[in-house]
């Protein structure tokens, strides 16, 4: 056998040339459909399996149009101006002031990594480095929106629409009559007769002022945690927590 020449292809006529020029071209004609195959399957996502997905973000946002949670609805995200939901009041300034609207591109940015994508935003979300996820929860907002204006309909799981529990509508083991504090512990009493002691770092006080919050003068009592010894007292305004707390012995 005898050494190749640089730039000799190794072919039986010992020609010297360069390689196949047919050949290279159906390579790169190859390489070119897989990859602009690739990349098409990846831009598509599947809305049904992006429903599922969808999961990880449903602990801070709903798609019901009317409820905010930690972060603001996402019903009508699809080309929603950032930080433009008028109902929800804690956009950070740097996301109010990106300029960005919510589609298929700056969505992906945003879910690959929030705080990359609009610096010193409000999200502490680390963000999704999938991007087969991305792609589906993606295409899953988008056809929640696109049903939103008309379009065909998309099946939303219904813990991602429900509404949470009317405070205005109390049984009354939920109604608070009265809560009394005396050194390290809280005694709450409510209206069924029955008055419950915690431990006062047991018992959380907070406040509801949407329309699903409790009337004035009236808070509420909700478990919370696993073992039952825990609870909120959840009030109309903050105003109401000192003014309703009675101390005595």
């Amino acid at each position: 056998m005898g050494r190749l020449i640089r730039g000799q292809t190794d072919n039986p006529s010992g020609k010297r040339g360069r390689p196949d020029r047919r050949a290279r071209g159906m390579a790169i004609l190859v390489f070119t459909a897989t990859f602009a195959s690739f990349s098409s399957a990846r831009a598509t996502g599947d809305p049904a399996r992006g429903a599922k997905e969808f999961g990880v973000c449903a602990a801070c946002h709903s798609l019901n149009p009317e409820l905010n949670k930690t972060g603001p609805s996402l019903a009508t995200v699809w080309g929603r101006k950032a930080g433009g939901l008028p109902s929800f009041g804690r956009y950070s300034p740097a996301l109010k002031g990106s300029g960005a609207v919510w589609n298929e591109a700056s969505l992906d940015g945003w879910l690959i990594n929030p705080a990359g994508y609009i610096p010193n935003n409000n999200m502490t979300f680390p963000g999704i480095p999938d991007a087969k996820v991305r792609t589906d929860i993606i295409a899953f907002l988008k056809a929640v929106g696109e049903t939103g204006r008309g379009g065909p309909p998309v099946d939303i799981p219904a813990a991602y629409t429900a509404t949470p529990l009317n405070l205005r509508e109390l049984k009354p083991d939920q109604e608070v009559t009265a809560i009394r504090s005396c050194r390290d512990s809280y005694f709450v009493a409510t209206a069924d007769g029955r008055i419950r002691p915690f431990w006062d770092e047991s018992l959380r006080f907070e406040t509801d002022a949407s329309p699903l919050g409790p009337f004035p003068g009236k808070p509420a009592i909700l478990p919370s945690g696993m073992l039952g010894d825990r609870a909120a007292v959840i009030f109309a305004q903050p105003s109401e927590i000192s003014s309703f707390i009675r101390q005595k012995c």
